[in-house]
């Protein structure tokens, strides 16, 4: 008998293709790809494991031979060489990259490894240690499956039995991409996660009213800062039980509930159904840890479904190692609220690592049966929680846990966030702004919203403390402009990030990379972790330190790969193949796009944004090719599956004075699409053109031109067009070049200048003397008594820049 409901049996293929495999004596070897060989000795399965799910994949190249007693096992990027009969040591198998001739022997470290992420950022302050990760600069890492538990037909968990070793060899060199994309073949893809969950998400641990809240939710809509996703923390339900006296003596904490507290939520039905007619969805905070007690409106059905007398009021244990605990869990717990409306679940497990079946952590299992749980009738399926461990890519969305509030800890994120990546894990979500302890700071609030919005998700959260404040109002007009202007900003991004949440599904490129992804051969690629490729056209590289007190503005170091590079909103140019520093306002994000980038936003607004939109603003940088596809479906079932999506191709040729941009219609499923989109394209780094032809459908278009000398950018605006329309652009001039590349050296001086705490006077002097210290920065030093070393080492980081 199936001991869970058809919907948690996976879909999984197991059992690799016999041609794959290689066994001699107690050892079996499977080639899964040319780069990945299953090693397995003593006790062999077929059956999934927690980690991989699907062995039987094309057969790659490979031949074998025996000589010496030995087996030599080779493919196109492999030698394998194993001493028949005996089991596996340094002195028994061997497998070499045979691209750079390394080796690896049984036990010998990964001291290459580039990491992976962790469990949680509870109580961390700044860095912590990150697990290992699929990548290594040695070429090679092993993953150990060995002590996983193996899935049943049924979808339960159970453990192997006998001995044995299962080793996963990934032997990819620097071919990072081709790691993960195999490796998410072979354990599962990263689901594709709702279109609404990449706008803004509001949390506090707050002890709400259900009127409060929604004066809260309707105080974000009037002052038009936008929101996709409000979350109940878990005084949604009952926390102040008094003394319990049952198995738990004394004051019960109260973390864990499934009763709504009707004292702050008198109507849950009617505070949902506002919510959702506001555009919102939400979730309700899970700590399942301590079960369901009597004083729970559920206490007594729990009970009698697992054999408890609710007479006795003895608590039902949590025990997620009993599948009949888990189907009254869901089925009791669970599927009442979700009819009620509840979209998605907080799954807030702080607890231990071990349950009533050995091997299996409580927080892994959770995040497996809820994400299936979630998916029972089409809805598209998601968890928030923490990380569970390898394999837990396929359950997204990450909750990173209590951090401090400080500057350590918001510089450690950038780098936490991208470096998931290195174990296919793309959607973390961190409390924005911080949660607890820690001095809060205009600033550093400000600068956490920022890269918030070039983060994968984006969540507002602190701990239940009065001073910790997360209302972009509730600091000064300053920060409300800069924070909501980014809040919209973030909206506005959905259709690139939905675009990169569709090729995270397909390619398993997560939207935050570490730079060594797209440029592993490059040094400056791993001394970069600060920054970070947000999607396919970007570079984000948020800053993260407070603004020094004598320049009054923040400063980031940023390596730019070969090529020519564009600030995403000033417009200023920049040579690749170096490092730049650049200053910054409060208001001012250094992002870069690549020259033939292409980003597709939609419109600012004050609310919503977050469906396939009627209108579309372009974003196209000069200077090479370029080609981006816009992703769209429905947003939220998993009709996607099915072929209910259209693909938009967006693409620019670059000629040198010429410069061709061409949008076809959609492919795919039209009826997703708006039946007109009005375009407003933004070509950045050309000078004013000689000639503008648009053309949509054959007929010249109307369109409202504007150049902007200061930005070097053309504003092409108001192009109206038929989903079933091609749109031709040509912009040309009859000079050699349509590029605009003005040196900007002097005014951003002036910018630095006028920023610094300094005397005026000597602003001026340092002002009329820049022409003769751009020939020799050297002449600067007569300035040395009147600048402090950060104002000098400003001035030397802007002027010195591509000399």
């Amino acid at each position: 008998m199936s001991r869970l409901p058809e919907h948690f049996r996976l879909q999984t293929t197991p059992i690799a293709d016999p041609q794959a495999v290689v066994s001699v004596g107690s050892a079996r070897f499977t080639l899964l790809t040319g780069r990945l060989i299953r090693l397995e000795y003593g006790r062999v399965t077929d059956q999934p494991s927690q980690l991989f799910w699907h062995r039987r994949q094309s057969v790659p190249a490979f031949q074998t031979q025996r000589e010496h007693g030995k087996l030599i096992i080779e493919t196109d990027y492999l030698q394998l060489v194993y001493a028949v009969g005996r089991p596996f040591t340094a002195d028994t198998l061997v497998i070499i990259l045979k691209e750079s001739g390394s080796a690896w022997h049984v036990g010998d470290e990964d001291g290459g490894n580039l990491l992976g992420t962790t469990r949680t950022l509870d109580m961390v302050s700044g860095a912590i240690k990150l697990e290992p990760g699929l990548l290594s600069r040695q070429g090679w890492t092993v993953v150990d499956d060995s002590h996983t538990l193996l899935f049943a037909e049924d979808g339960w968990l159970e453990p192997r039995e006998g001995e044995g070793v299962d080793w996963y060899f990934f032997g990819y060199g620097r071919d990072y991409h081709d790691c993960l994309a195999d490796y998410a073949k072979i354990a599962g893809a990263v689901p594709l996660i709702p279109r609404w969950a990449l706008g803004n998400w509001w949390s506090r641990y707050w002890e709400y009213t259900q009127d409060e809240l929604q004066a809260l939710m309707a105080e974000f809509r009037a002052r038009e800062t936008p929101l996709s996703v409000c979350i109940v923390d878990m005084d949604w339900h009952v926390t102040d039980v008094g003394d319990y006296q049952g198995e738990v003596k004394g004051a019960y904490p109260g973390w864990t509930g499934y009763t709504w507290n009707r004292a702050l939520f008198p109507d849950p039905d009617g505070f949902i159904q506002w919510l959702h007619r506001q555009g919102l969805k939400t979730a309700l905070n899970l700590h399942p840890a301590d079960g369901v007690l009597p004083f729970e409106a559920a206490y007594p059905q729990m009970a009698a479904r697992l054999g408890v007398d609710p007479a006795t009021k003895e608590p039902v244990r949590f025990d997620i190692a009993d599948p009949d605990f888990v189907n009254a869990y869901f089925e009791i717990l669970h599927h009442p609220e979700e009819a009620r409306g509840v979209d998605f679940w907080w799954m807030d497990w702080q607890q231990e690592r071990t349950s009533g079946l050995p091997g299996l952590d409580p927080l892994w299992w959770l995040n497996h049966l809820h994400f299936y749980d979630m998916g029972r009738e089409g809805k598209r399926p998601f968890i928030f929680s923490r990380w569970g461990g390898l394999g837990n890519h396929r359950y997204p969305i990450g909750f990173s846990g209590d951090t401090f509030v400080n500057w350590n800890s918001l510089a450690f994120q950038p780098y936490f966030t991208a470096t998931a990546a290195n174990v296919g894990y793309g959607w973390w979500s961190h409390d924005v702004g911080g949660h607890m302890f820690g001095v809060e700071e205009r600033e550093l609030y400000t600068r956490w919203v920022q890269f918030g919005v070039f983060s994968p998700i984006f969540r507002l959260h602190s701990a239940k403390n009065v001073f910790h404040e997360r209302r972009p109002w509730g600091y000064d007009a300053e920060v409300f402009r800069v924070t909501r202007d980014a809040m919209q900003l973030r909206h506005a991004l959905i259709p690139y990030l939905y675009a990169m949440a569709w090729l995270n599904h397909t390619e398993h490129r997560a939207l935050a990379l570490p730079m060594y992804h797209d440029y592993p051969d490059a040094e400056e690629a791993y001394q970069s972790p600060q920054q970070y490729a947000f999607g396919t056209e970007l570079i984000a590289a948020p800053f993260v330190t407070p603004a020094h007190a004598e320049t009054r503005l923040s400063r980031q170091e940023v390596w730019l790969p070969e090529g020519n590079w564009t600030h995403f909103f000033s417009g200023e140019h920049f040579h690749g193949g170096q490092k730049v520093v650049v200053y910054g306002r409060l208001s001012d994000i250094p992002v870069f796009a690549k020259a033939g980038a292409i980003v597709p936003l939609g419109p600012k607004v004050g609310w919503g944004g977050l469906a396939n939109p009627p209108e579309l603003h372009l974003h196209l940088f000069a200077g090479a090719d370029g080609r981006f596809t816009l992703y769209e479906d429905d947003g939220e079932t998993t009709a996607y599956q099915n072929g209910a999506f259209a693909l938009t191709e967006i693409s620019q040729k670059w000629q040198g004075n010429r410069l061709e941009i061409t949008v076809q219609p959609p492919d795919g499923d039209p009826a997703l699409v708006p039946v007109e989109r009005t375009l407003h394209l933004l070509v950045h780094g050309i000078i004013e053109p000689d000639v503008i032809d648009v053309v949509v459908a054959g007929a010249v278009s109307e369109v409202t031109v504007e150049y902007d000398a200061g930005k070097e950018a053309l504003a092409l605006d108001g192009i109206k067009m038929a989903k079933t329309a091609v749109l031709h652009i040509a912009l040309a001039t009859g000079g050699d070049s349509l590029l605009s590349r003005r040196d900007r050296t002097e005014e951003t001086v002036i910018d630095l200048l006028r920023a610094f705490r300094l005397e005026t006077h000597t602003k001026q002097a340092i002002a009329d003397y820049l022409p003769k210290a751009r020939q020799n920065p050297d002449l600067l030093d007569e300035f040395r008594p009147n600048l402090t070393e950060m104002q000098l080492r400003a001035l030397m980081d802007v002027i010195v820049r591509d000399m």
